[in-house]
C-alpha cells in the first residue's frame, strides 16, 4: 500500500503577514539612524516590497538572489565596519538579515522564526538606549510581537486584531508580577554574567581627549545629560561650580591634549581650605575614563577604582565610563595646588611649537619685558580681553593657519576654547606655566527632585597658570568678556539667534519647561531604582524586611515564585473549567431542586426534568398538582416560548408556594 505525501504547509494569510511587516518596522526603525546608508535603504527596500507582494500576491524572489544578496548584505557590513561582530557590527548584520529574510517569508513555521528574532532584536536596543522612553516603547513592542505568536500558533482562520492584542496582553500582565520578584530578589552580581563586546555600552559623547578650535561650541546644541549632582547641604554660588576634566598641556599651534607624562603620575599636593563641598554625582556613560568632579576634589572618600592624577584629575585606574555611575565626593573651593612646580612639568607647561602664531607669541614676550612679576602679566592678558571688542559667540570665523592669531588679532570673535586657548598661548609666550582644563560649568536645578543637571551644553574651558607660592590657579577668560556665562549661564551670554530652542530664556518657563523637570526626576529614579540596581542597593533594600544574605533571599525567592506558580497554575484551571449558562428560568428550577433534595428527592446527573418530576410525583403523590404546574411554566420558559416576565414571575411564585405544601407532606 503506498502513503501519500503529506500535504504542503499553507501559506501564511496576507493579514498575518501585513501584521508582521508593521511589527517588524516598529523593532527596526530606532536602529536605522546606526546603520550605514546603503543597509539603512536595502532595509526600507525589503519592507516596502514585501508589503507590496503581500497586497499584490506577487511570488518570492529567486533562491539564487536570496543567496547573492546574503552574501553581499554581508560582506557590505564587513567593508564598512571591518568586522561582523561587537555591538555596532553585529547589531547592524542582523538587522539587515531579519530583513532579508522577508524574501523567503511565506509558511507560518518562517514566522515562527521572525517572531523569536524579532524577541532578540528587540533586546539590543538596550544596548545604545536604557532610559526609560526605551523601556516603555519595548514593552509595547513586546506586546505586539506576542500577539503575533499567538498568530503563529492559531492554524485556522485569522484572529481579529483585537482579540490577539488582548491575550497577548494578559499574558504580558501575568508575567509581570513574576518579573518583578525576580528582578527584586535574585541575587545581582558585581559583574556582568557574560562578557559583551568590546564597545557595548552608550557611545562615546561629550568631551574629547583634546580639544581645538570650534569643537566645544558643538556640544553647545546638546540638551544630553553630563551627569546629575545632588548636594548634601550647601550648594557653591555659580562662580564656584567649575567640573574638572581632561587637563590638557601639550599644544601643536592649533589643537590641545594631555601630552606625554614628563615626571611620576602621582597626585600632586594640594592645600585644601575654605568651605567644603559634599555631593553624590551620577554620571552618563562616556566610554572615557575620566570622571567629573567639582573643582577641587579631596584625595579622601574616593572611589575605590578610581585616583587623582598628576594634573589632579579624577580618573579610573583601569577602563572606561561603559556604564551609568554614581559616586560621592568632596571638593572645595579654596585650594593651594602643587606649591613647587617640578623642572620636567615646567618645562612641559612653558613649550609652543617654532613658527605657530607668531604675534601671539611676540605679544606675550613683550610683557615679560616690561612686567614687574607674573601676576601683573596675567591682569594684563585679562584687562585686554575686556577692553578690546572681543566677542562670545557661537559662530567665530574659522582659521586654516595660525588660529590663535586669527582669534586675537583679526576676527576677535570665539567660544570658550578660544579664549582658553589663546590666553594660555600668552602667558607660556610671557615664561608662565599655562594648561587648558576642560570641563563643565553651571548647572541646571532641578525643582522636583531638588538636585542639578549638568547637560552637554554646558562644556566648558578655562586656564590654569602657574604663579610661585601660589601654585595653580584657575582663570577663566571667558568671564572678562562674557561674566554673564558664569553667573546666569550659557542661555544668557549668547544671542538669541545662536541660542538652541532648549537654551533660550523665554522657554525656560511655564508647563513646558516644568513637564521637562518632571521627566528628568522620573529618569533620575529609573535611573537610580532599576539600571542602577546592584549589589549594594539590593541588600540595602532587602535589609529593610528583614532579609540577610543570599541565603535568605534564594529562599524567600523559592517560596515566592513557588506560590506565585501556584497561583497562576489553579487561575488557569479555574478559568478552563466548564462554563453553563445560568439564566433566570434556570436558577428558579436549581431552587427547586435544593427544595426536594431536603426531602431525600435528589435529580440525576442524567435524568431530565420530565423524569425527575414523574419519579418524585411517584414518590409523592400528594406533590402532583403543584409539581405539574411548575414543570409546565418551566418547560415552556426553558424550551418552548422562551423569556416572559409573566410567566417567570408565575414561576417564582409557584416555587415559593411549594415550600410549604412540601414541608407538610414531610
Amino acid at each position: 500500500m503506498t502513503r501519500s505525501p503529506p500535504s504542503p504547509e499553507p501559506r501564511l494569510p496576507p493579514a498575518v503577514q501585513l501584521r508582521l511587516l508593521a511589527v517588524l518596522a516598529l523593532v527596526l526603525a530606532p536602529h536605522l539612524p546606526r546603520l550605514p546608508a546603503w543597509a539603512a535603504l536595502l532595509v526600507v527596500v525589503m519592507l516596502v516590497w514585501r508589503t507590496l507582494a503581500a497586497l499584490r500576491g506577487w511570488p518570492l524572489l529567486p533562491g539564487k538572489l536570496r543567496v547573492l544578496l546574503t552574501l553581499g548584505a554581508f560582506a557590505g557590513v564587513y567593508a564598512s565596519f571591518g568586522s561582523v561582530s561587537g555591538q555596532t557590527a553585529g547589531v547592524a548584520l542582523i538587522t539587515v538579515m531579519a530583513a532579508l529574510k522577508l524574501s523567503e517569508l511565506d509558511r507560518r513555521r518562517d514566522l515562527m522564526v521572525m517572531v523569536f528574532l524579532l524577541y532578540f532584536l528587540l533586546i539590543t536596543h538596550f544596548l545604545f538606549s536604557q532610559e526609560l522612553w526605551t523601556a516603555a516603547y519595548l514593552l509595547t513592542v513586546a506586546t505586539l510581537i506576542t500577539a503575533l505568536l499567538i498568530d503563529a500558533n492559531h492554524p485556522g482562520s485569522v484572529l481579529p486584531l483585537r482579540t490577539g492584542l488582548t491575550m497577548a496582553s494578559r499574558l504580558l500582565l501575568r508575567a509581570l508580577p513574576l518579573m518583578a520578584l525576580m528582578f527584586v530578589l535574585f541575587p545581582r552580581l558585581p559583574g556582568p554574567i557574560w562578557g559583551l563586546p568590546a564597545d557595548a555600552g552608550a557611545a562615546r559623547s561629550g568631551l574629547s581627549d583634546s580639544m581645538a578650535p570650534g569643537e566645544i561650541a558643538r556640544l553647545v546644541g546638546s540638551d544630553a545629560v553630563a551627569f546629575r549632582v545632588r548636594f548634601d547641604g550647601a550648594v557653591p554660588p555659580p562662580s564656584e561650580r567649575y567640573w574638572r576634566g581632561p587637563v590638557f598641556k601639550r599644544f601643536d599651534g592649533r589643537r590641545w591634549d594631555s601630552g606625554s607624562r614628563a615626571i611620576a603620575d602621582l597626585a600632586p599636593d594640594a592645600e585644601l581650605h575654605g568651605v567644603g563641598y559634599r555631593y553624590e554625582l551620577t554620571l552618563e556613560p562616556t566610554r572615557t575614563p575620566w570622571l567629573f568632579a567639582l573643582d577641587l576634589p579631596a584625595r579622601t572618600g574616593l572611589p575605590e577604582d578610581a585616583r587623582i592624577n598628576a594634573d589632579h584629575q579624577l580618573v579610573l585606574v583601569r577602563g572606561e565610563v561603559r556604564e551609568r555611575r554614581r559616586y560621592r565626593l568632596q571638593s572645595h573651593a579654596g585650594y593651594r595646588l602643587q606649591r613647587e612646580l617640578p623642572a620636567a612639568l615646567r618645562a612641559q607647561t612653558l613649550l609652543l611649537p617654532p613658527a605657530s602664531n607668531p604675534r601671539a607669541t611676540a605679544l606675550g614676550r613683550q610683557w615679560r619685558r616690561v612686567a614687574s612679576d607674573d601676576a601683573a602679566i596675567v591682569e594684563k592678558a585679562l584687562r585686554l580681553f575686556r577692553e578690546q571688542p572681543f566677542h562670545y559667540t557661537l559662530n567665530p570665523p574659522t582659521a586654516s593657519r595660525d588660529p590663535v592669531d586669527a582669534f586675537l588679532f583679526d576676527s576677535r570673535r570665539g567660544f570658550c576654547e578660544h579664549f582658553a586657548s589663546s590666553f594660555a598661548v600668552l602667558m607660556r609666550a610671557a615664561g608662565i606655566p599655562a594648561r587648558v582644563v576642560t570641563g563643565y560649568l553651571g548647572g541646571e536645578r532641578n525643582a522636583i527632585g531638588d538636585y542639578w543637571i549638568v547637560r552637554q551644553s554646558d562644556a566648558h574651558a578655562w586656564t590654569e597658570v602657574w604663579l610661585a607660592g601660589r601654585g595653580w590657579l584657575r582663570i577663566d577668560p571667558t568671564a572678562a568678556v562674557a561674566p554673564e556665562r558664569i553667573e546666569r549661564g550659557i542661555g544668557s551670554a549668547l544671542d538669541d539667534a545662536e541660542l538652541p530652542d532648549f537654551l533660550n530664556p523665554a522657554t525656560r518657563s511655564g508647563f513646558r519647561f516644568d513637564l521637562r523637570a518632571r521627566w528628568d526626576w522620573l529618569n533620575a529614579r529609573w535611573n537610580q531604582w532599576v539600571l542602577g540596581y546592584g549589589p549594594e542597593l539590593q541588600a540595602e533594600l532587602l535589609q529593610r524586611f528583614g532579609l540577610d544574605g543570599v541565603r535568605d533571599m534564594l529562599l524567600v525567592l523559592t517560596l515566592l515564585i513557588s506560590s506565585a506558580l501556584a497561583g497562576f497554575g489553579w487561575l488557569l484551571l479555574w478559568q478552563s473549567r466548564v462554563h453553563h449558562p445560568v439564566d433566570d428560568t434556570l436558577r428558579a428550577w436549581r431552587r427547586l431542586q435544593k427544595k426536594l433534595a431536603r426531602i431525600g428527592l435528589v435529580q440525576g446527573d442524567q435524568e431530565g426534568p420530565r423524569d425527575y418530576v414523574s419519579r418524585v410525583i411517584s414518590a409523592r403523590p400528594d406533590l402532583a398538582p403543584a409539581l405539574a404546574q411548575l414543570l409546565a411554566l418551566y418547560l415552556q420558559l426553558r424550551y418552548l416560548e422562551g423569556s416572559d416576565a409573566e410567566r417567570q414571575r408565575a414561576l417564582e411564585n409557584a416555587i415559593g408556594a411549594f415550600t410549604a405544601s412540601a414541608r407538610h407532606g414531610n
